[in-house]
């Protein structure tokens, strides 16, 4: 028997297979192809203060071994998630974890404080890539100012497990990620989408409304696993890898290059039941290499 068991921070998860936010809905769309009890926990869709339409189509764009999106958090806000999904999600056996977002850092407290009463919802996913109308426009993620002013906020307001998703669109993202786990962040999670950019020669207009959006997939999966490298060495709290996983193969480069979960994402649009055989395959790793625990392999890169 392998271990699969890991922490991050005082949470305890199944297994290091979890499923990004905006890929897996609230995970009840997902009741008729997986079991959810198999999963370590499951990443519901970006939840907001108010409900959002979020951008004009068209909004997602296929890419070579990629795509984009800029679907703009489209959701029906907290109360709506508390009222209608939250009684749902917690009879799957899995652990839920609820992705926040808002547009300045008042929209991120009144988020965590109304989840903060839900007994079941042990942990959120804070995204600091979002506009900051109060400077500018600039995205909370892209200063390490900026992502630890969020981060201390979001951490008095909130008392289960804080992780923060950064974003790669920054010169060094070891300098964010240390400004966050010294306001108090359990964890962080990366990488973020990719700032990308198509074009419709024919047409001679940009694929998406916004012009520009998030590259996900495959593409990117080279720069995040770098990324987490980088950031496992630079900080003392567990690192969440995501950016382009597809099979279990992948999984374990990040867990290999320091992370202690994963997340799967853009893959979920493929294979529905990806994220089973990424368990799977991870535990017949562990067994075929004679490891009995997946903490032994966390950051075990032979250099």
């Amino acid at each position: 028997m392998v271990n699969l068991k890991v922490n991050i921070g005082s949470l305890e998860l199944k297994n290091p297979v979890l499923t990004a936010s905006g890929t897996f809905g609230y995970g009840t769309e997902f009741t008729d192809f997986i079991d959810l009890s198999r999963l370590g926990g499951f990443i519901v869709k970006g939840t907001t203060l108010e409900p959002r339409e979020g951008n004009d189509y068209p909004r997602m764009a296929e890419t070579p071994s990629g795509m984009l999106n800029a679907v703009g958090l489209q959701n029906k806000g907290v109360d709506y998630f508390i009222e209608k999904i939250y009684p749902q999600i917690t009879e799957y056996g899995s652990t839920p974890i609820v992705n926040v977002s808002g547009a300045k850092i008042e929209d991120y407290v009144a988020v965590c404080e109304k989840l903060g009463s839900q007994t079941d919802i042990k942990a959120i996913e804070v995204n600091i890539s979002c506009p900051n109308v109060k400077q500018g426009g600039m995205a909370f993620g892209t200063t390490a100012a900026g992502a630890a002013q969020v981060t201390k906020a979001v951490r008095q307001a909130f008392p289960g497990i804080v992780i923060v998703k950064l974003s790669p669109n920054v010169t060094d993202i070891t300098e964010i990620a240390k400004a966050v786990e010294a306001e108090g962040a359990d964890s962080v999670s990366l990488i973020n989408t990719l700032m990308g950019m198509a074009i419709d020669v024919e047409r001679r207009k940009p694929m998406l409304s916004t012009i520009t959006g998030g590259l996900s997939g495959p593409a990117v999966r080279p720069v995040a696993v770098r990324m987490v490298w980088q950031t496992a060495k630079a900080v003392g709290i567990p690192v969440v890898g995501l950016g382009g996983i597809m099979n279990g193969r992948d999984a374990l480069e990040f867990i290999l290059a320091g992370a202690t979960a994963i997340e799967v994402g853009t893959a979920n649009f493929i294979d529905p039941a990806v994220t089973i055989g990424i368990v799977d395959y991870i535990e017949e790793y562990c067994s075929r290499h004679g490891v009995r625990d997946i903490r032994e392999l966390i950051g075990a890169i032979n250099q």
